[in-house]
C-alpha cells in the first residue's frame, strides 16, 4: 500500500502564486525600495562564469558574517532563509508530539512547521490592546514542552523583549530543558539583539535573514546563531550547498560597504516615521512599534480597500482579521519616504 504522510496530508498551507512585478510591494516586508541600482550593478560586475556553473562555496562569507557577529565560523549555519534555520531547528530539538510554544499572531510558519511534524504548538495570545505579558510565556515553559520560539521584534505585532525578559525566559527554560529559538528576522529595525544568550548557552539559537533590512528576499540567505555542538545538529539537516553564491556574494558587498548598512536603517526609520506621523495625522488609529511593519485600523472595508489599492494604484499591502482593539485592519510594510509618500496618496483617495 502507498503511504503518504498525514501531518503533510492534513497541513493547510497557503502559497502566494500572483505576480508581483511593477507593483509598489508594502505586503511581504521586504523593503519596497530595494538596494541602490549602482551597488546591484558593481556586485553583479564580479559575477563571472565561474560564479555561476560552480557550486557554492560558502566558507568566505561564513568568516566573513563570523567577523561581523563577532563569533566563529562553528557558531553559525548558513541556511536558505531563516525559514529553513527555523525548520532545522524544529527538526533537531523536538519530537513527534513534543510541545512548541510561541506568541500569536506571529510569523505562520511556527504553526506550519509544528503541524508538518507532527508537533503540538501551543500558542500565547496577546492582549486586546496588543500588550504582551512575558510572564504568560513563562508560564507555558513547563517539563513536556521542548521549544520555545520568541521573536524579537515580533512580526506583525512589533514588539520587543527587554534583556530581563529574556533573560526570564532562557532561566525558565533551563530550568525545564527546553530548547530556545529566537527569531530576529527584523533585529536591525530595533537598536537590540539577543545574540550573546546564543552564544553563551546551549540550546539556545538565533535565526537571522537577509531578506529584510539586506533587501535581499530574492536571494533566500539566512543562518541560525548557537554555541557549536547545537549548530552542528542543525547543519546536518541542511541539504548540500543550500545557499546559493548570488546571495552570499551580495550580503558581503555589503558588510563590507562602510555606511551600507547604517544608510539602509536610516532609510526605513526615517520612512517609517514620516507614514506613521502622516497617518496619525490624517486620523487613523496606528499601531507602530518596532520592525518594518505596521498595523492600521482603516476608515473602510481592510479587505476592500486591499483589492482596490491593488487594482486601481498597483500597490500590495495585507489585510488582517480581528487583531484586538483594531479589529480588522491594515498591514504595511515600511520603506523610503519616496514609497511612503505614494501609499499615502493612494490611502487618501481610496480610503474615505
Amino acid at each position: 500500500m502507498y503511504y503518504v504522510n498525514p501531518d503533510v496530508a492534513n497541513l493547510y498551507r497557503i502559497f502566494d502564486q500572483n505576480a508581483r512585478d511593477n507593483y509598489i510591494r508594502m505586503d511581504l516586508n521586504e523593503n519596497p525600495g530595494g538596494l541602490p541600482d549602482e551597488f546591484i550593478r558593481k556586485v553583479l560586475a564580479g559575477i563571472t562564469p565561474e560564479t555561476v556553473s560552480k557550486y557554492p562555496e560558502q566558507l568566505a562569507f561564513t568568516q566573513k558574517l563570523a567577523e561581523h557577529l563577532g563569533c566563529g565560523v562553528e557558531n553559525i549555519c548558513l541556511t536558505n532563509g531563516s525559514a529553513e534555520a527555523i525548520r532545522y531547528i524544529i527538526q533537531a530539538f523536538t519530537s513527534p508530539g513534543g510541545r512548541i510554544v510561541s506568541v500569536s499572531p506571529s510569523y505562520a510558519m511556527y504553526e506550519v512547521y509544528s503541524k508538518m511534524y507532527g508537533r503540538k504548538h501551543v500558542p500565547v495570545m496577546y492582549n486586546e490592546d496588543l500588550s504582551f505579558d512575558v510572564n504568560n510565556i513563562i508560564k507555558e515553559i513547563t517539563p513536556d514542552t521542548e521549544l520555545v520560539i520568541v521573536v524579537n521584534p515580533n512580526n506583525p505585532v512589533g514588539d520587543a523583549y527587554t534583556y530581563d525578559e529574556m533573560a526570564l525566559i532562557i532561566e525558565a527554560a533551563k530550568k525545564n530543558e527546553v530548547t530556545v529559538l529566537v527569531d530576529e528576522a527584523y533585529h536591525y529595525f530595533y537598536p537590540n539583539s539577543f545574540i550573546e544568550f546564543a552564544l553563551k548557552n546551549e540550546h539556545v539559537f538565533v535565526t537571522r535573514t537577509c531578506s529584510k533590512l539586506f533587501s535581499l528576499a530574492g536571494c533566500r540567505l539566512g543562518y541560525a546563531v548557537g554555541k557549536p555542538d547545537g549548530i552542528a545538529l542543525v547543519q546536518k539537516l541542511c541539504t548540500p550547498h543550500n545557499v546559493n553564491a548570488f546571495g552570499m556574494a551580495f550580503a558581503e558587498a555589503i558588510l563590507d560597504t562602510p555606511g551600507m548598512l547604517q544608510s539602509l536603517i536610516d532609510l526605513q526609520l526615517q520612512g517609517k516615521k514620516y507614514l506613521v506621523d502622516k497617518l496619525r495625522e490624517l486620523g487613523y488609529e496606528v499601531n507602530a512599534k518596532e520592525g518594518n511593519f505596521i498595523f492600521v485600523k482603516p476608515k473602510t472595508d481592510a479587505y476592500i480597500l486591499v483589492a482596490r489599492m491593488k487594482e486601481e494604484k498597483r500597490i500590495l499591502i495585507k489585510s488582517y482579521k480581528g487583531i484586538g482593539c483594531l479589529g480588522n485592519c491594515l498591514r504595511i510594510s515600511t520603506g523610503p519616504q519616496a514609497v511612503m509618500e505614494k501609499f499615502v496618496n493612494a490611502l487618501t483617495e481610496l480610503d474615505k
